[in-house]
């Protein structure tokens, strides 16, 4: 049975810690337009050049803006700063509708990072099996 309040996959981004959903982020909600305008700075920002790692990209492009904005995304969720936790997810979802999940692992004191396009998250289950009772 179809939940009709339910978000649609496609609408859907969902921002994963070590496997664990962290935040999902529906896109069929229309952005208020100061923070539409917030986006529009960091991309204004991001037209001077962005860090990834170590390496300075001076004209970066969707991608590396993407995956740079995602790393913020997640040092937000690490320190809890719902500001920049919400400015960096709905830059994602507007920018790149086709991303469906921010996947990322924490590694030691840094953390590895993926964008999946293709496959929405679908949370998983957990069953338990008991043995059966001897009587």
């Amino acid at each position: 049975m179809n939940d009709p309040n339910a978000t649609s996959d496609h609408a859907r981004l969902v921002v994963l810690i070590n496997g664990e959903a962290q935040l999902e982020y529906d896109r069929s909600r229309a952005l208020p337009e100061l923070q539409s305008r917030y986006l529009d700075r960091m991309d204004e920002q991001m037209d001077t050049g962005v860090q990834l790692g170590s390496v300075w990209i001076e004209k970066p492009d969707r991608m590396q803006r993407a995956r740079f904005v995602a790393m913020h995304l997640v040092q937000a969720i690490q320190k809890n700063d719902e500001a920049s936790i919400a400015a960096s997810c709905s830059w994602l979802a507007s920018r790149l509708p086709e991303l469906k999940q921010v996947k990322a692992r924490l590694v030691g004191a840094g953390f590895s990072l993926e964008l999946v396009f293709d496959k929405p998250y679908i949370a998983e289950a957990t069953v338990s099996f008991f043995p059966p009772s001897n009587h």
